[in-house]
């Protein structure tokens, strides 16, 4: 029988203090640990979850490409740039992404969180799919994802070691290059980094897509220092930047269907920011604290934006918004030993994310030079605390995970809307909030790791579900809420994974219910200023999302064949019909060879199916049947070893929709019949080394 990984629990607390292995964009080999299922470094097979983690690749662009043809994982696009994750059907909202374990928030409705970070600068992310709120909190009932730098670590010997990239892609005319360096001694221990990236407009089959190119620029600096042999002084300071970013996505044509109130001498409205940027500051502590771990953090974070909206016959600026979100944050944890193989973790998490939009607007036709003050809203902010408990322990070959946690939620507003309009008074609202998990895993051997999960989460709603009122990209006008209920989600999964001689395996089925479902309610009355349907924000019934998923990775003699599978179905019970943007069902299939020197090579194709459940009434007949369709991509490249002074050098070659083909996801946004082509054929290049 295998040895259960829990035990003892001493050779799991080491596991939870040691640095993770730093691979030099490594696009292989990957760390056989998960620092965010349950919040300390463990094997994903004695974890009650479905559990993925992803490797970078500097040629793929933006992080949210990481999660396109993975099981139970998309990306709901709106542009080149603006990829957000979605796990098991459940977009942005429902999904928590965090830095380096610090949640990124955001009440933006375009663009990508999860892409205020350069793949040349992440280690891996880590994807855990289904209820994560007793860690994670507000928003995270599809899950977490969790992007993750390379750790700083102590050295016996003091030195360095480092890693670099260059690439280019030439459907874009893109390049990017990314330098990370690491030194450590017994008591300090540094990262810096920088990356930087930039890409044209892209060309797919049927031309070249405008507006989609944009640059970027990242920094990283992470210490660690030693203030006792068991006591360790953290810092991460992290800055990423991104110019002259375009949502094609968000393009709307003024009085044609689906413009969205534009008044039509504006023409075709697009949104962009021409300046983004998001700024980390975080110092924490942790150590041996006297039989368990202690683990705690302060930080700030900073998400600003300015959201233009782009009118083509104006050749201008007609909105022009500019607006951070500011998140004050602190967390920490306790892991300690009870008895053997059994762990108990306590913790507490509070957060208050703050935002003040401020938003100019030119509205006298035909000059529209007028450029009056209309903020949304005034002095936002959601404040969060909340205290976890979490207990592992064993019977047999069985372990047990079982998790509570209470949070209190409240939000605020100085002000709703602007003008005669405007309210200023019942915008503070409360909740409090409890969520569970319960699962276990069963280790009949390395391979066969059957398991079984329930829980609930939920999720609170965002500022922008409470507080401001605007025309949308559906056509409707929406109205706020501040009295909304959090919706809560319940959930059960039934798996297994496994890993043995080289093979390595996992498959899943799980079933969620929301209920509370924070949506858009059709009144059937129209907005005065704009003349559009007017849609109140309210807690509605419920949806159901339910499917199956799986991947493997095989070795056949030389060759490592592997495949993935998502089949997902979603209704919506308030409309008696399909969920909105639901992901097809897809297929991948890949084989290559791979080596650390010498020559290897991989051939991967991906098959995406017909969607045709589609939602008609939540959508004002918005979303569209999507083929289905068939890409293939090939790869090559050479280990070259030691060279030099360098510990390895690689040299890769790649070609990414190799037949050309015309296509886009379901979850391309975009007015029905014109949502953006995915690109075309593109040849890569990719160095990179490590020292």
């Amino acid at each position: 029988m295998r040895p259960n990984p829990l035990s003892p629990a001493t050779m799991t607390l080491w596991a939870a203090l040691a640095p993770l292995p730093c691979h030099a964009l490594d696009a292989v080999t990957l760390p056989a640990v998960s620092v965010t299922a349950k919040g300390y470094a463990a094997d994903p097979l004695a974890t009650a979850n479905a559990v993925e983690t992803l490797a970078p690749s500097v040629i793929s662009g933006v992080v949210g490409s990481l999660f396109t043809g993975e099981p139970g994982l998309a990306a709901h696009t709106d542009g080149a740039w603006g990829r957000n994750p979605v796990l098991r059907g459940l977009k942005k909202e429902s999904v928590v992404v965090l830095v380096d374990g610090v949640r990124v928030n955001s009440a933006q409705p375009v663009g990508a969180i999860a892409s205020f970070l350069d793949l040349g600068l992440l280690d891996r992310a880590e994807a855990v799919k289904g209820p994560t709120s007793v860690l994670y909190g507000s928003g995270a009932m599809g899950g977490v994802v969790n992007l993750i730098t390379p750790e700083a670590r102590f050295r016996k010997s003091p030195g360095w070691d480092g890693r670099f990239s260059l690439g280019a892609s030439s459907a874009d005319d893109g390049f990017n290059g990314a330098v990370l360096g690491r030194y450590g001694n017994a008591d300090h221990a540094l990262v810096l980094g920088a990356a930087h990236r930039k890409t044209g407009d892209y060309d797919a089959p049927d031309g070249k897509v405008a507006l989609t190119g944009y640059q970027s620029d990242s920094l990283l600096f992470k210490s660690r220092h030693r203030l006792s042999g068991d006591l360790v002084l953290t810092l991460n300071l992290q800055r990423h930047g991104d110019d002259d970013v375009w949502y094609p996505g968000s393009a709307r044509t003024g009085g044609q269907p689906g413009g969205a109130g534009i008044p039509p001498l504006l023409g075709t409205v697009t949104l962009h920011s021409p300046e983004q940027r998001r700024e980390l500051y975080e110092a924490g502590i942790e150590g041996k604290l006297g039989d368990g771990q202690l683990k705690a953090a302060l930080y700030r974070q900073e998400v600003f934006r300015q959201i233009r909206a782009w009118s083509a016959n104006l050749g201008q600026d007609y909105v022009r918004n500019d607006v951070g979100f500011v998140t004050h944050g602190a967390r920490a944890s306790y892991l300690m030993p009870v008895a053997e193989g059994h762990l108990l973790t306590v913790g507490v998490d509070a957060w208050r994310m703050t935002g003040d939009p401020e938003r100019y607007m030119d509205n006298n036709a035909p000059a529209f030079d007028n450029n009056v003050r209309n903020d949304p809203f005034s002095d936002g902010k959601v404040s969060s605390a909340g205290l976890f408990v979490q207990d592992e322990f064993s019977l047999g070959a069985t372990q047990i995970q079982a998790g509570l946690r209470y949070d209190r939620i409240v939000g605020d507003a100085a002000q709703k809307g602007s003008g005669p309009s405007a309210q200023t008074t019942g915008l503070k609202h409360s909740d409090g909030t409890v969520s569970w998990s319960v699962g276990a895993v069963h280790a009949v051997s390395g391979a066969f790791n059957p398991y079984i999960n329930v829980g609930q989460a939920y999720r609170a709603a965002d500022m922008r579900e409470r507080f401001e009122d605007s025309a949308r990209g559906d056509g409707y006008y929406v109205i706020g809420n501040p009295r909304l209920e959090p919706e809560f989600s319940s959930s059960f999964e039934i798996g297994a994974k496994g890993r043995a001689d080289g093979m390595e395996y996992r498959a899943a089925a799980f079933h969620t219910t929301v209920k509370d479902f924070i949506a858009g309610r059709i009144t059937g009355a129209n907005h005065a200023g704009t003349g559009l349907p007017i849609k109140l924000t309210e807690n509605l019934d419920k949806v159901v999302i339910y499917g199956l998923e799986g991947g493997a990775s095989l070795p056949v003699g030389a060759y490592v064949l592997d495949g993935a599978f998502t089949w997902l179905r979603g209704d919506n019970k308030q409309d008696d019909e399909p969920l909105y943007q639901m992901p097809a069902p897809e297929l991948r299939l890949g084989i290559g060879q791979p080596a650390e020197r010498g020559l290897r090579w991989r051939a991967q194709a991906r098959g995406v199916a017909k969607q045709d459940r589609i939602a008609t009434q939540f959508s004002n007949g918005t979303e569209n049947t999507t083929p289905g369709y068939a890409t293939v991509d090939l790869s090559a490249g050479w280990g070259f070893g030691k060279v030099g002074n360098l510990a390895a050098l690689d040299l890769d070659a790649s070609v990414s929709n190799l037949l050309d083909k015309g296509y886009h996801d379901h979850l391309t946004d975009g007015i029905s019949g014109r949502e953006i082509q995915a690109p075309g054929r593109s040849f890569n290049l990719t160095l990179k080394g490590s020292f």
